[in-house]
């Protein structure tokens, strides 16, 4: 939804898409980076054995229980974390993901499983009539991926015959890099949008949620190394920087990982 320069958004979808489109790294940023800062690491969304129960997957369950024929549809699969995490409440799951390097992560970890699936690559809602409908339909960590929260939302409830359910940090996730942004490229990023603005975009589509607001886990420490790694590519830094940015999150006095704050959105279209 485009907004006249000098005015601010009048709509809840307005302000959100505002608000994702102020924070985009500049281009003179991205021209230099040797790698996507977006990329995501597939073996970090791998199902586990014994998922955590979390509202949203107990949302999910008890979906599944007032549906036919227990389909899942995982919009933003990853490589399956969230609908492999109702292995023995799903009878099948369709994932649908941009990402093919993501795609085929879920597809092996179905295969693993022993999930009935099916793939679909592309990105949402477009991928809409490809993908079909589903009884429930799941999409964790996705939201603030997209500029059209509206339509994707949308997308969502109109690919569900029982229900949504989706999950989100309660602020932008990579919010926690905005300092590291300054420091390494002078940028002053402008405030995140936060779970509040998405529920009131949805507010505004005439959807009425269960809103859940919890902690999650602590990942395990990860490898210095291999975290440094990371956030460079994600600071559009090129590899070799990698030591700057160690030494800058060693000292940083802030947080130097996503919150851990999520919400549990779910409703019944």
């Amino acid at each position: 939804m485009d907004t006249p320069t000098g005015t601010q958004p009048t709509t809840a979808a307005g302000r959100w898409t505002a608000l994702m489109a102020a924070r985009r790294v500049p281009d003179e940023i991205l021209a230099h980076a040797p790698a996507s800062p977006y990329r995501q690491d597939p073996e970090r969304f791998r199902p586990v054995a014994a998922p955590p129960d979390t509202p949203s997957r107990r949302a999910a369950v008890a979906l599944l229980a007032a549906s036919a024929d227990r389909t899942v549809l995982d919009v933003g699969c990853g490589a399956g974390a969230a609908s492999l995490a109702l292995v023995g409440e799903a009878r099948h799951v369709v994932g649908v993901d941009p990402a093919s390097d993501m795609l085929a992560a879920f597809v092996a970890a179905c295969l693993e499983w022993g999930m009935p699936y099916q793939g679909v690559l592309g990105s949402w809602p477009e991928a809409l009539d490809d993908a079909g409908t589903a009884e429930v339909v799941l999409c964790h960590h996705v939201g603030y991926d997209t500029g059209d929260l509206a339509a994707f939302a949308a997308g969502l409830g109109a690919a569900a015959r029982v229900g949504v359910v989706m999950e989100i940090h309660a602020e932008h996730p990579q919010a926690w890099l905005d300092p590291f942004f300054e420091r390494f490229h002078g940028l002053r990023r402008p405030a995140p949008p936060t779970a509040d603005d998405a529920l009131a975009v949805l507010t505004e589509l005439g959807v009425d949620p269960q809103v859940e607001r919890w902690t999650a886990e602590v990942r395990p420490v990860e490898d210095p190394q291999a975290r440094a790694s990371r956030v460079t590519r994600r600071l559009c830094l090129p590899p070799e920087r990698a030591g700057h940015v160690a030494t800058a999150l060693a000292a940083h006095d802030g947080p130097t990982a996503p919150p851990a704050e999520r919400v549990t959105i779910s409703w019944r279209p």
